[in-house]
């Protein structure tokens, strides 16, 4: 099949895990019964808590995790692909995660990938974000087998680091999915350019569903889900940031159009320096 039905779940998680299951859910739903066959939900779907005590005192792993238990159940049910976009879990040496999970339409979790790039920034507004202060990061890079078309993974800050996309496309990923929780300073500035960038640099389907609104925690996103195709242009988005869903129709031809026409994930030249 050359064509593909995607969802990005736009979402306002609350701070229980319960409640962003009772969130979740019924958009997840609503993409399915419109047709979607691959549905991705936001970083942060499970539980968003800025106050590290009150984050780990409700961190649970993966498999006891009732939105990431509800969810997979979910998949299997509906007999859809979705991607949790991440969820914030407890790792077996006690240390935190922010891991995305993709769900098979049998509810099996077939692919996980831990974000690799913590944001650590004091942002000009006066925001201050230490992620490194309470997850472990990643160490490699994660490529899923769809029926039809491969799949990278990565998560929100992953976006500045262009090396990540590039191995992942020359990896055979023709679809790279960015779940985010951008801020809103720098979602205004940078959030559709960044995406775009990588998406025609690639000659990928760039999917990013994210967070957005204010949350329980105080904290502020973005919202701006979006869709962009492997020539740069956009597919669907939304211009807000509450809760819904955005959804497409992936012509999936155009990834190696895209990349015969600009073939630049052929052209690398090795090259020595500059010195550090």
């Amino acid at each position: 099949m050359s064509r593909l039905a995607v969802a990005l779940i736009q979402m306002r998680t609350p701070a229980t895990q319960a409640a962003a299951l009772a969130q979740a859910a019924p958009l997840i739903r609503q993409a399915a019964a419109d047709g979607a066959q691959l549905v991705l939900t936001p970083e942060g779907t499970n539980l968003l808590q800025r106050n590290r005590d009150a984050m780990f005192a409700a961190l649970r792993p993966a498999q006891e995790d009732v939105c990431v238990q509800g969810l997979v159940a979910l998949a299997a049910e509906l007999k859809i692909w979705l991607l949790i976009g991440s969820a914030l879990v407890l790792r077996p040496d006690g240390l935190a995660a922010n891991r995305s999970l993709m769900i098979s339409p049998e509810g099996k979790i077939v692919a996980s990938y831990d974000k690799i790039h913590m944001f650590d920034v004091d942002l000009p507004t006066g925001e201050r974000h230490r992620e490194s202060s309470a997850y472990t990061p990643g160490e490699a890079a994660t490529v899923v087998a769809l029926p039809d078309v491969k799949m990278g993974l990565t998560i929100c800050y992953d976006m500045r680091f262009s090396y990540l996309y590039r191995a992942l496309a020359k990896a055979g990923a023709g679809l790279i999915s960015v779940p985010a929780a951008f801020t809103r300073p720098t979602g205004a500035a940078h959030w559709e350019i960044l995406l775009r960038a990588r998406a025609i640099e690639t000659g990928s389907f760039l999917l990013a569903p994210a967070q957005g609104g204010t949350h329980e925690d105080g904290r502020a996103t973005w919202g701006h889900s979006i869709i962009i195709a492997p020539w740069g242009e956009v597919v669907a988005s939304v211009d807000h940031d509450e809760p819904c869903v955005v959804s497409a129709v992936l012509d999936l031809t155009e990834i190696a159009k895209a990349r015969s026409a600009i073939p630049a994930l052929i052209h690398d030249r090795a090259f020595s320096g500059p010195d550090l």
